[in-house]
């Protein structure tokens, strides 16, 4: 199994909250660029006891902290506290997707960029759907209400061209490094380097991976920044079997 399908093993995982295939698919070889993404998946398995899950979150605090990119510590000293290693963050939980968190902080600004979270629930709302519930009449009359809402403003597309510069600076091979810099370097740089990347299918899929990786580390660390830590939705509830 390539990194490729490791990675897809552990997003469904994580998303299911099934910690037991977690801890199993945790047994062989990590992909690059998934430590946010894992240890999500670990302090939810920590947090419902589920078997084996110590030993890797140990593993998972000390490669954060050894990296330490944007958000790894937030996770690290989360992963610490449920270990019974390290006290508990004074953040208050909130169940948010974080990648739906990361496009609202990072996505494109004349598209509806920023938007809000809903502190009941932890619902991500982009500024288009806001836009859409004022539209149609649909629009909460307490919109206002710091208790109810956090807002989230749109922090452009500085952080994500950093990104593609230090992914490039990462690749050995010259050539290829020589052409993602010459598409950096002109307007319409994101699409210009994601059409790039199409010519080497694995490299395309690592750049994915670290992008998301990176992403997900930011939105944390706002997060953070505002008091909050996320935490796993519930699942959905399963039907009750209607009898014929």
């Amino acid at each position: 199994m390539d990194d490729r399908d490791r990675l897809r093993e552990l997003r469904a995982a994580v998303a299911t909250r099934n910690g037991e295939s977690l801890i199993a698919l945790l047994q062989d070889p990590w992909p690059d660029h998934a430590l946010q993404l894992i240890g999500d998946g670990l302090l939810d398995a920590l947090g419902r006891d589920v078997a084996g899950a110590r030993e890797p979150a140990s593993v998972c605090v000390t490669a954060l902290r050894e990296r330490d990119w944007e958000g790894d510590e937030d996770l690290a000293s989360a992963l610490d506290a449920r270990l019974g290693a390290g006290a508990t963050p004074l953040l208050r939980p909130l169940p948010v997707d974080l990648e739906q968190l990361s496009g609202v902080l990072e996505g494109d600004p004349v598209a509806g960029g920023g938007g809000r979270i809903d502190l009941q629930n932890g619902e991500v709302w982009p500024g288009s759907a806001i836009e859409y519930a004022i539209e149609v009449g649909d629009e909460d009359e307490d919109e206002d209400d710091r208790e109810r809402w956090l807002w989230v403003a749109n922090e452009g597309s500085r952080a994500g061209y950093r990104d593609m510069e230090r992914f490039t600076a990462s690749i050995e091979d010259p050539d290829i490094t020589d052409r993602l810099e010459r598409a950096l370097d002109r307007r319409g740089a994101f699409r210009r380097f994601r059409n790039q990347l199409t010519e080497w299918p694995e490299l395309q899929s690592r750049w994915y991976a670290y992008s998301a990786e990176r992403q997900r580390g930011r939105a944390r660390a706002w997060l953070a920044s505002g008091g909050y830590t996320p935490t796993p939705a519930a699942p959905p509830e399963t039907p009750a079997p209607t009898r014929p």
